[in-house]
């Protein structure tokens, strides 16, 4: 209460109506170390109602991390520890941003699948290694987000046992009353996706825990906890409604809150003594949490080192180095989709915690790994993830596995098809999670489905994600260079935008020092002296340009060639490096089967498509739009007047 009214923005409402099942939760089940917040074989809280975000900043402070009342006394001011919802970068303890309703169960999914994985990947029958729920709190708003829908379902599917949220049932939103809009049997649902389902009192602490801990006993079902309680309890005149959902309580009702709940109202943010023994006595208990589990995993290592290098390895992010030996040379004319078929073939037994699939587009995105199983009820040591047609939950699980550790995720499917995960893409970008991200059929190129499967505009709209890598790679090499790229990223999600149709190599064959890594290079350079223009393509439209190159040079116009398969990377190189590339004091021509919004940053005209496609055989729709080399030289000659 004291926090939201000193930042006079906030909400108070879920802090005070759930704090009594928190409280069961956090002091008599969660198993985590507060002096070591990333201590692997912790239990993950996900808060994914995140605009309660005062509730998990309480939490960690009394529980004894690294977070002070001073911090508290900073919520949603400039630069703080504590901002409106929760950032994972910006607080210890804290697993992911939350906020964006469904976002925080759909992660805590991936959560619970890399566990699983883990789990069943390296623990013996007498060596438990790998031994942790997934906890989260969600709201009403959490499940009306259609994600959590798909998450639930993908969730009930897998049996992922050790995954368990407490729904806050208050009945109400922003705009008053669920009876308005949201008046489902929530029960019945999840019980039909396959959960393990229990309706208690969320203000009583002893039906809280009984419930949690029928729910650490399922072992083929996750489980919903139906906790029924008051928004903002305790308050005489708001409690119950909606006006304390989003708004400070105000000076009065807050003094008329402390004095109904028998709280001092002096001093604001009031700790009591012997409440917060209670709570730090998380530090004692989870610093033998983790001695216990150091021991373990040393027995372990005496008794399978290899499989114990293996986990550390995993655990601290290690990939070696025998994977980047494997990567393919690739001088075929192939699809990059099929390129990157080859690069995952070709790694995927030296990557044992490399795991992913597609939203059932495996068999189009080739994203299968063929010398392991599925990852299934009955095979969780399968690294093939079946996401089903549910791409905002397949990108929401994929960040969940990466977030958790141990393992590097990726999920696949049609490049259109960004538009119905984008928020979880841009939590990826926001956190700082190395998620990886494989999108084909990446442009009218698509042909026959038309324009309702042609993606146009979204190559812009993703390039303007502050912190996402998108690569376009214009052959198999860079395609091959592209997948080291996206697995050696630690800070930001990578995503690899692949063709269907055919790409001639065009690109160095060093595929392990390739130039795709500095975001755009020379790729020919002019034959005679200072080149007269520039063409600098993308994906399948670098070998346009380097055909119309022979052309332009062959009529006396130098002309150099530009592939610049990422914008991301070409921006962190030395400014001296990109201008050597794309000096601004020389022509430059882009060229992109894709919207032409932001080319002007690096080119003077563009060939590009800013309207929606057509259905026809890809190379007809390509050559209708003017993706040809001798298009390509008209409009060269056009821009150096010649």
């Amino acid at each position: 209460m004291d926090a939201v009214q000193k930042a006079n923005s906030g909400h108070p409402g879920l802090p005070m109506g759930a704090a009594a099942m928190a409280y069961a939760m956090w002091t008599k089940h969660l198993k985590h170390n507060p002096k070591n917040p990333h201590w692997f074989d912790r239990d993950r809280f996900i808060l994914s109602a995140g605009h309660g975000s005062m509730l998990l900043y309480s939490l960690l402070h009394l529980t004894g991390y690294d977070l002070s009342i001073d911090d508290l006394k900073q919520f949603r001011q400039l630069h703080s520890r504590t901002p409106g919802h929760p950032e994972n970068h910006m607080t210890p303890g804290v697993e992911m941003a939350t906020g964006p309703l469904g976002q925080g169960i759909s992660t805590a999914v991936g959560m619970a699948i890399a566990e699983k994985f883990l789990a069943a990947t390296f623990n013996k029958p007498e060596h438990t290694v790998v031994d942790h729920y997934t906890y989260g709190i969600c709201s009403d708003g959490d499940l009306m987000e259609g994600i959590s829908a798909e998450a639930a379902s993908l969730a009930g599917h897998l049996k992922l046992g050790k995954l368990i949220f407490l729904y806050d049932d208050n009945k109400i939103s922003i705009d008053g009353s669920t009876e308005i809009t949201f008046t489902e049997d929530v029960k019945a649902r999840f019980d039909a996706y396959g959960w393990h389902t229990k309706h208690i009192d969320g203000l009583n602490v002893t039906e809280v825990d009984q419930a949690l801990k029928e729910a650490q006993a399922e072992t083929d079902r996750p489980s919903l906890i139906l906790a029924r309680t008051i928004i903002g309890f305790g308050s005489p005149n708001k409690s119950g409604t909606s006006k304390v959902h989003g708004s400070p309580l105000g000076p009065d009702e807050v003094k008329a809150t402390k004095e109904a709940l028998g709280i001092p109202l002096e001093p604001d943010f009031y700790v009591p003594e012997d409440a917060l023994k209670v709570f730090r006595a998380a530090v004692e208990e989870g610093a033998k949490s983790e001695a216990d589990w150091n021991s373990v995993l040393e027995t372990y290592s005496s008794a399978y080192p290899e499989d114990a290098a293996k986990l550390k390895a995993a655990i601290a992010g290690d990939l070696g180095t025998e994977w980047i030996d494997a990567l393919p040379v690739i001088e075929e004319s192939i699809a990059t989709r099929k390129s990157g078929q080859k690069v995952l073939e070709a790694i995927q037994t030296y990557l044992p915690t490399l795991i992913g699939g597609a939203a059932d587009l495996v068999e189009s995105t080739f994203t299968h790994q063929p010398k392991f199983a599925d990852f299934q009820p009955s095979s969780p040591e399968g690294k093939n993830i079946n996401f089903g047609i549910r791409e905002h939950a397949m990108m929401a699980a994929v960040n969940g596995i990466n977030l958790h550790g141990g393992c590097r995720a990726y999920g696949s499917s049609f490049f259109v098809f960004t538009d119905y995960c984008r928020p979880s893409i841009r939590l990826a970008a926001l956190m700082g999670c190395p998620s990886i991200m494989v999108f084909t059929h990446d442009s009218i190129g698509v042909g026959e489905d038309g324009p309702t499967h042609e993606p146009v505009e979204h190559i812009a709209s993703l390039r303007a994600m502050p912190g996402l890598d998108l690569i376009r790679p214009c052959d198999g090499n860079e395609t091959s260079a592209a997948w080291k790229v996206a697995l050696e990223a630690t800070g930001n999600p990578t995503m690899l935008v692949l063709s269907r149709q055919n790409l001639p190599p065009v690109s160095p064959s060093d595929v392990k020092n390739h130039p795709l890594e500095k975001g755009a290079y020379i790729l020919k350079e002019a034959g005679t002296g200072t080149p007269s223009i520039i063409l600098v393509g993308t994906g399948s439209e670098v070998q346009h340009c380097v055909e119309a190159a022979k052309t332009l040079e062959s009529e006396g116009i130098a002309t150099r060639v530009v592939s610049m398969p990422s914008w991301y990377l070409f921006e962190k190189q030395p400014e001296s490096y990109r201008t050597s590339v794309l000096p601004r004091n020389i022509a430059t021509l882009s060229v992109e089967a894709g919207s032409t919004f932001g080319w002007a940053k690096y080119a003077d005209a563009s060939v590009g498509i800013d309207q929606f496609g057509l259905s026809a055989p890809g190379g007809q729709v390509m050559k209708e739009f003017g993706f040809t080399p001798e298009n390509v030289v008209v409009k060269a000659k056009e821009l150096i007047g010649r």
